[in-house]
């Protein structure tokens, strides 16, 4: 069995600050397919934020390349979203997700708020 992700590490934070989110997921999750981070703000849709592949290769949304880091640490079955530069806009709740064979597992998320 696959246990869902989980997510921690969101908060409030100002304007300019950072804040760096984990994500503890089963390691069957970890390879072959990518891992990723998804986020919905306040009157939108889940989207796309960044994504690492099983060889490390990562991407990002247009919104936040340059400000936001995708890495894992697999010894500890971790995925993390180092977020900097944070702006208003990125108030939203952080999900992450795996995938295995033709199922997507989704952790619960967890609320990043980022004051004016």
């Amino acid at each position: 069995q696959v246990q869902l992700p989980v997510e921690s590490g969101g908060g409030l934070v100002q304007t300019g600050g950072s804040l760096r989110l984990s994500c503890t997921a089963s390691d069957r999750l970890f390879t072959p397919n990518s891992m990723g981070w998804y986020r919905q703000t306040p009157g939108n849709q889940r989207e796309f934020v960044a994504r690492i592949t099983s060889g490390g290769s990562a991407s990002y949304a247009d919104a936040v390349k340059g400000r936001f880091t995708i890495s894992r640490e697999l010894r500890k079955m971790t995925l993390y979203l180092q977020m900097n530069s944070l702006k208003p806009e990125d108030t939203g709740i952080y999900y992450c997700k795996g995938v295995r064979g033709n199922n997507e597992y989704w952790g619960p998320g967890t609320q990043v708020t980022v004051s004016s």
